[in-house]
């Protein structure tokens, strides 16, 4: 390698680290603060949530990589043009193609990376992470009950203290709403005072009230009770002690990765076509199945296909010829063609409903080939999205010779949002099967990659791409040519006027 080549190592992989860690902490929080009622008020160790914060860092690389790879480019070639470096290299005869040909070598490892990182890494990741996310989502939330409000904590309940007692844990002026039978079978609970305690294995809790009154509605016992009981619309209970037994389990138990395992975040490359060929083979069988019972049961007979033989759908066909409809039709009476028209319906709403049913029978097994073909896709998608940006960052950090992190920023902000705009556009169409899946998951590719060939051609050969006086020179010639092409056709419009009259 030559000092030039290390130089720029050097220079780019620096700011393609600083740039990643960036992109990677700005996506985390976005990540986190959209599960964030599920990591706060639960009372989650710390290694937990070390473990979430690890496997969410995971799941957003696909994001930061590309994005960090653009802006490091164009940093790297903006600092290059603005301290008159870029200038100096090709006054000395080096193309930017042989400047640009070390930093396209790293980019073909970290594409390399990326792709084994996706096939590998994500997989598991993706497995424990959403393991992770729904065990949180079932952690009962830290017991905290507050004062002068309503705390909806336990399920099923209601509780409202007016005062507490921090030091004995003394709960004074309560109130409990208990609608775990239902609404209309809810209970209120008063007491002058109460205590919470837990059982010692966190699975039960365990309120105590004194001195207190409970009204209990009786909609459900009045359909049970007899024409003297109807009248008496609740119960009314006077206590001096009562102790209410709920289930509030307050361990962290972990969601079973083994549910997750069938699913097409879980699997890499071979898996999926494995799966994808497994899945496709029983909606084949599954689709045969029922066109043979559709024509079974409608068009010839109810005997299989299979036992038919030629000669048999020959003969039917030529019976159905001798017939003509609108003639026997014309020979009924009204009430016969009322019956006639009455038994063609149903039969049509029937065959409609045994279609529709059929359609939904096979759209779980297309809706799990698509999630699978998706996530192929995806596989690659990443490497090449990184492959993109590159040869998009570098020449317009050369063309505009701007460094630091203003314009790289919105420059790479601006064409990042478009990227996601576009692929995530392509990934709907592809899930709701409007496109085909290789060509949705590609769509961001196949719009941004004429992009960076022609930005790069632009930058190699010293276009004036920023410079407004080349563009006006442009536009002056589209205008001579606009207003040639229209005198023409003024002409040709004029002779053919000539012509028809």
């Amino acid at each position: 390698m030559k000092k030039l080549d290390i130089y720029l190592l050097k220079h780019f992989l620096g700011l393609l680290v600083m740039t990643f860690l960036i992109c990677i902490f700005i996506l985390l929080m976005q990540f986190v603060w959209m599960h964030i009622k599920d990591l706060v008020g639960k009372g989650v160790e710390i290694k937990v949530l070390a473990e979430f914060f690890i496997y969410a860092v995971t799941s957003v690389v696909p994001l930061a990589l590309p994005l960090a790879i653009l802006l490091a480019s164009l940093m790297t070639f903006g600092n290059l043009g603005e301290k008159f470096e870029l200038t100096a290299m090709k006054a000395a005869g080096v193309s930017l193609f042989r400047i640009m040909r070390p930093l396209v070598v790293a980019i073909g490892f970290i594409c390399v990376g990326a792709f084994l990182f996706s096939n590998y890494v994500l997989p598991v990741s993706q497995v424990k992470l959403w393991a992770l996310v729904f065990s949180l989502k079932q952690k009962s939330p830290e017991l905290d009950i507050p004062q002068g409000e309503f705390y909806d904590g336990i399920e099923g309940y209601n509780l409202y203290v007016r005062h507490k007692n921090p030091k004995t844990g003394m709960l004074y002026d309560m109130m409990i709403y208990d609608y775990s039978d239902g609404f209309r079978n809810a209970s209120v609970m008063l007491a002058d005072s109460g205590q919470i305690y837990f059982s010692a294995d966190n699975k039960y809790l365990l309120l105590v009230l004194y001195s207190g009154e409970a009204f209990e509605n009786l909609d459900r016992k009045q359909q049970r009770a007899t024409s003297s009981e109807k009248n008496i619309p609740y119960r009314r209970e006077s206590f001096a002690s009562k102790q209410i037994l709920i289930d509030f389990d307050m361990d962290f138990n972990r969601y079973s990765e083994d549910v997750l395992a069938d699913q097409h975040v879980s699997k890499d490359v071979s898996k999926l076509i494995e799966s994808i060929d497994s899945v496709k083979v029983l909606a084949h069988i599954r689709s045969n199945e029922q066109s043979e019972q559709l024509v079974n049961n409608n068009y010839f007979g109810r005997e299989r296909v299979e036992n038919r033989n030629v000669d048999a759908l020959e003969g039917a066909k030529d019976l159905y010829a001798q017939y003509e409809v609108d003639s026997l039709y014309s020979r009924f009476s009204d009430d016969e063609r009322y019956r006639a028209a009455s038994a063609a319906v149903d039969r049509a709403k029937g065959m409609k409903d045994k279609i529709d049913y059929n359609a939904l029978m096979l759209d779980d097994h297309q809706r799990y080939i698509r999630k699978h073909e998706i996530e192929l896709h995806r596989k690659f998608t990443l490497a090449f999205a990184c492959l993109i940006f590159f040869f998009i960052g570098a020449p317009l950090g050369a063309i505009t010779r701007k460094g630091g992190l203003g314009a790289p920023v919105v420059i790479s902000v601006v064409m990042f949002i478009v990227y996601y705009i576009i692929d995530n556009t392509g990934y709907k169409m592809a899930r709701e099967a409007l496109w085909p899946c290789w060509s949705g998951m590609w769509l961001s590719s196949m719009v941004l990659l004429p992009i960076g060939i022609f930005l790069t051609y632009t930058a190699a050969t010293d276009s004036p791409l920023f410079n407004p006086e080349a563009w006006m020179k442009y536009i002056h010639k589209l205008k001579k040519i606009v207003l040639y092409i229209w005198k023409q056709l003024k002409k040709q419009s004029k002779i053919f006027a000539k012509v028809n009259s």
